[in-house]
């Protein structure tokens, strides 16, 4: 499939359609390239730290998301209105919704991220598990699409064996996913996935995969123009609470040379497959016990953890992406991308680990951010900062990178030890303890390794 066509076109204005620690970090990306900021924010975000940073900012609505960062019309009437050119969905919201991305085309706004046809393409996780099976790429094995109904999901279950993972077509952050150990639970379970997915994505479309237990969560982060393709290696995100990612690491412990090039020659692939352009993430499953790697999903926008990436690489993957969106070529190729040293990240959340994770906003009293070789924070908190109850409970991304694994954990564990933030519980604690963990430091995890250890 032939890749959308990407004709030039400079950019002099960026509308940011996000809050927090993203939309930050896409304001220092476009003061880099000379580029203006116009920053949207909802009555509840009038005092955040990207609202004081860019160049233009507007309220957009109430602190409902649905009103403010969830309404496409209102983003895109204040890009027309307040002259941008472009606008950057940050993750989150409405970055992989490809209504937003075709009302921008149709406006003549350049929507920083893929087309909305391949959006669409590979926002449908049924979909997109058959691209991958075109382009040759591992899936786990699991029915051929979504099933019809709950019976439908019985006979693909019998075929696999139990226990199965019921998945929703539209779905992400683990809502709409069930595990299914036994026939008996089936029906019940396909119900509260596919309501749940409704609500969540307006979608209750369901199906079903064989589940797979001890695997870690490999993904790769690709970049591409259009005409040239290339992966900038995987991070590991095993660490994992109820398929919230915690802490996530690049290279991963565990992939040999000849693992890490296949699948990153899977990721480009894929991505050739679909015609894909911009910054993405191919999301894979390892099975530890057979060494075998399958599809998962494909994120079409940036993530929350590409700091590691940034780190490993030396490549800034924001840049990257306001070029590409301009129609301008990748200035570098496959040949050119060197990894060095290990990063790890690690996500501060305004959450309380001794009440199991429950958010806790507040007033940040105190802020102390680490500093000294080889950490980097991201974050949109200060001190005297409020953090509202409406939305994710990021508050900073703290990055250690070291030229060794080992040499990265002991910046991590000084760094947290150095972090202060009076006023809220934060996940700091689980950090620490994490961190101090035995198996973790040696490599030895999965995707239910938090639960199993520290949440029993």
């Amino acid at each position: 499939m032939s890749a959308d066509p990407q004709p030039p076109k400079p950019l002099r204005r960026v509308l940011v359609a996000n809050r927090g620690e993203i939309a930050v970090r896409i304001i220092r990306a476009c003061r880099e390239l000379g580029l203006e900021t116009l920053q949207v924010y909802s009555e509840a975000d009038r005092e955040s730290l990207a609202v004081r940073m860019a160049d233009h900012a507007v309220c957009i609505g109430p602190a409902r998301s649905t009103q403010s960062y969830l309404n496409a019309e209102r983003i895109v009437s204040a890009a027309l209105v307040h002259g941008a050119d472009a606008i950057h969905p940050g993750y989150g919201f409405l970055s992989e919704n490809p209504n937003f991305a075709a009302l921008c085309e149709q406006e003549g706004v350049t929507f920083v991220g893929p087309s909305a046809r391949v959006i669409s393409l590979m926002g449908d996780k049924a979909m997109a598990r058959r691209m991958a099976d075109e382009a040759g790429v591992p899936t786990t094995p699991g029915s051929r699409g979504t099933v019809a109904d709950a019976d439908a999901a019985l006979d693909v279950a019998r075929r696999l064996g139990y226990p199965v993972l019921l998945k929703a077509a539209a779905g992400g952050g683990g809502r709409g996913m069930r595990v299914v150990h036994e026939e008996s639970e089936l029906a019940a379970r396909f119900a509260d996935a596919s309501r749940e997915a409704k609500a969540a994505f307006n979608d209750g479309s369901i199906y079903v995969e064989k589940y797979l237990t001890e695997v870690r969560h490999i993904e790769i982060q690709v970049l591409s123009d259009g005409e040239r393709v290339l992966h900038l290696g995987e991070r590991d995100c095993s660490i994992q609470r109820r398929n919230q990612k915690l802490l996530e690491e690049s290279p991963s412990p565990v992939l040999d040379p000849g693992l890490r090039e296949r699948i990153g020659e899977a990721a480009v692939r894929l991505c050739r497959h679909v015609g894909y352009t911009s910054a993405g993430t191919i999301e894979c499953i390892l099975d530890q016990r057979s060494g075998e790697f399958y599809f998962m999903e494909m994120n079409t926008r940036v993530q929350v953890e590409h700091p590691v990436s940034e780190c490993v690489t030396g490549i800034d993957i924001v840049k990257q992406q306001l070029r590409i969106a301009q129609g301008l070529a990748l200035d570098i190729d496959q040949s050119a991308v060197r990894w060095s040293g290990h990063a790890i990240e690690c996500r501060i959340n305004a959450e309380d680990p001794a009440q199991g994770f429950a958010p806790h906003p507040g007033r940040i009293d105190e802020l102390h951010l680490p500093g000294g070789p080889g950490i980097r924070v991201d974050t949109h908190v200060y001190a005297g900062y409020r953090v509202p109850p409406y939305y994710d409970s990021l508050l900073a991304k703290v990055i250690a990178w070291g030229a060794t694994r080992d040499e990265a954990l002991a910046r991590m564990r000084r760094a947290l030890a150095e972090m202060r933030v009076g006023g809220l519980k934060t996940t700091l604690s689980f950090h620490e303890q994490l961190l101090r963990d035995e198996r973790f430091r040696s490599g030895d995890v999965h995707t239910r390794f938090v639960e199993e250890v520290f949440l029993k």
